[in-house]
């Protein structure tokens, strides 16, 4: 007999639009307990409205924040033992919210010495692959890579039928464990076609990719135009049959520069939303920082006294946004009420991932828009506010300020 979980249309979440996901971790996570850590708060959590969880990776790693992967099917990590790791996801459950499960398949840590004295076979572990598992161009026996390499480890060759039966096969165990989503790293690494098989085969909920290259710059001036940036995302999404959406690095490119007195960037030539949000909003997952943009890896941060414009703009716009842990719960209560009534004046207006966008204003100091029917808001220290008698103030904070309709 299906259960009820398995009868759900898997389209429907995605044609539903009304996601906001919390990225539950950041690069220092594994040092403090994690899973208990996190159950701790699945109240808030779920008090809040977020809909899903993103997970950092559950499985067996050479390091410990989870992203040099060797037995997949061994639940004991820094993060905490597999038994604190299933009562996180029974939370989850009981107060509705999906857990995300962080997919790291495009490496993986070999065992045992094999051809060239490399490190490229997996003897005595589950799934206990061969060289011909890993792609020539990290070492392995099998083809070429159908992606770029991911350097210093075993890239694993996804042609191979054998790999992707296994590879899916352990996402159908990962879901029965009690994962429901899925979010795939280092995108860029295999060909998205797999990744189509892959979410054909386990059949997640919501599916996001981390696609992620280097934003259009001109020396460090990051150019107007990021359209060939973002069709790029738009092509791997198309790639993967449409069944999963991206992380937008496009407007979070985009955003943090123009959080610095350069809104005029948010509008682009058409009138519409520069990143990815402005093309295909549905399979659109803004951020503003994540585990590696941010947290003490800072590869490429949100200025972090702009971070409350950063949510005016992504929870009241199109696409799904996506809260990162550290501002949420590591900044102070303030932030983290802020960042709650923006994310109930979306639920209460009923924006969701289509809704449309009329911008107002995009200068140097001021960017306003409308969304949908109900919304209104500006970013920005210019001074603006809608004319009309039927908005009323929502939310404001500093620099931003969100109206919704009487």
């Amino acid at each position: 007999m299906q259960s009820a979980e398995e009868s759900i249309d898997l389209g429907a979440v995605l044609r539903n639009g009304r996601e906001i996901l919390l990225q539950g971790f950041n690069w220092e996570s594994h040092k403090h307990d994690w899973w208990r850590t996190l159950e701790k708060k699945v109240y808030d959590i779920a008090k809040s409205g977020f809909t899903s969880v993103w997970l950092p990776p559950a499985t067996n790693s050479l390091s410990p924040e989870g992203y040099l992967p060797q037995n997949l099917y061994s639940l004991n990590s820094s993060y905490g033992s597999e038994q604190s790791l299933k009562a996180l996801l029974q939370k989850l459950k009981q107060c509705k919210v999906r857990a995300m499960a962080d997919i790291v398949v495009n490496h993986r840590v070999g065992t045992t010495q094999g051809h060239g004295g490399m490190y490229n076979r997996y003897d005595g572990i589950p799934l206990a692959w061969d060289e011909h598992a890993v792609t020539t161009c990290s070492g392995g026996l099998g083809k070429r890579s159908s992606g770029d390499n991911f350097p210093g480890v075993p890239n694993i060759d996804h042609s191979q039928p054998f790999v992707r039966k296994d590879i899916i096969g352990w996402l159908q165990w990962l879901r029965s464990v009690g994962f429901q989503d899925f979010r795939f790293d280092f995108a860029r690494g295999y060909s998205a076609k797999f990744v189509k098989e892959y979410i054909e085969g386990a059949k997640p909920i919501f599916s996001v990719g981390e696609y992620w290259d280097s934003c259009n710059y001109n020396g460090s001036e990051l150019d107007y135009n990021q359209d060939s940036h973002r069709q790029r995302i738009i092509n791997w999404i198309d790639a993967t049959g449409q069944l999963s959406t991206a992380f937008d690095f496009t407007t979070k490119g985009i955003l943090q520069a123009a959080v610095k007195g350069q809104f005029w960037r948010l509008r682009d030539p058409r009138e519409k939303p520069p990143g990815v949000m402005g093309w295909w909003p549905s399979r659109a997952v803004t951020f503003i920082d994540n585990h590696d943009t941010g947290s003490t890896q800072a590869h490429w941060p949100f200025p972090s006294n702009h971070i409350m414009e950063g949510y005016a703009y992504i929870l009241t716009h199109p696409g799904t946004p996506t809260v990162f842990y550290d501002h949420f719960y590591d900044l102070g209560d303030s932030i983290h009420e802020q960042i709650v009534k923006l994310m109930d004046v979306r639920k209460r207006q009923d924006i969701h991932s289509r809704s449309s966008v009329q911008i107002l204003e995009a200068q140097n100091n001021l960017y306003s828009a409308i969304i949908g029917e109900k919304v209104c808001m500006k970013i920005g220290d210019g001074s603006w506010c809608p004319s009309g008698r039927e908005w009323t103030l929502a939310t404001s904070g500093q620099r931003y300020a969100v109206w919704q309709k009487q």
